[in-house]
């Protein structure tokens, strides 16, 4: 389930782009928390902080308890801005949420036991169309990943969403029946079967041309 993180940001008074640039020369990135009905919260955070948190494994489904000021604020990252050169960040957004809150989300998808899977022991390859997953959840039942179990799959089978095993509390956005990943056959086999279908309609059509004669 979702684990907090507790940071703490600089409470920011004024707007505008001006004191946006201001607090980025000085090493901070400007942000703001909204949402819940409340009044929004303009804050400021050490680019090295952000960036810290950004290279822990889960960051966008990361609950925080954000410390701003004299009050705690439990909140997800909604958004980030980055420079259109150099990539670095340059404003965050975040989403204040309650216990009640019904979050919708993308969870990363990890696929397991490919070892086990008898379809790809036979050359099969993962076509894994879902890397991540969108469901609704409240923040205390975020996971910080959802697995896909691979074992017993043979050539041509396909994983439908209801194939997931969601835990408690967590249930995907879209219908069950949609495929999130299958186990095809290598390419090479496809495009040796599409020849030999090619081929069959001329092997077909050649004796009836021999008859003409």
């Amino acid at each position: 389930m979702a684990k907090t993180a507790s940071i703490r940001v600089n409470e920011r008074k004024t707007a505008g782009k001006g004191a946006a640039r201001a607090e980025r020369r000085a090493g901070f990135i400007p942000g703001v928390i909204y949402g819940e009905k409340e009044t929004p919260v303009m804050f400021s955070i050490s680019a090295l902080d952000l960036d810290a948190q950004m290279r822990q494994k889960g960051f966008w489904t990361r609950l925080f308890e954000i410390n701003v000021g004299n009050q705690k604020v439990h909140a997800i990252c909604q958004d980030i801005q980055t420079h259109p050169i150099t990539d670095r960040p340059i404003h965050i957004d975040f989403l204040r949420v309650s216990a009640n809150t019904e979050l919708q989300i993308e969870i990363p998808v990890m696929y397991d036991n490919e070892a086990a899977c008898p379809g790809m022991k036979m050359g099969g390859v993962l076509n894994a169309i879902y890397r991540e997953i969108m469901v609704s959840c409240k923040p205390k039942d975020i996971p910080e990943v959802l697995t896909v179990d691979l074992s017993g799959l043979n050539m041509g089978d396909v994983v439908k969403m209801g194939d997931v095993k969601f835990p408690a509390g967590v249930k995907p956005v879209e219908d069950e029946s949609v495929t999130i990943a299958a186990i095809a056959a290598p390419a090479s086999d496809e495009s040796e079967a599409a020849s030999a279908a090619e081929a069959a309609p001329a092997a077909e059509a050649a004796p009836a041309a021999d008859a003409k004669k």
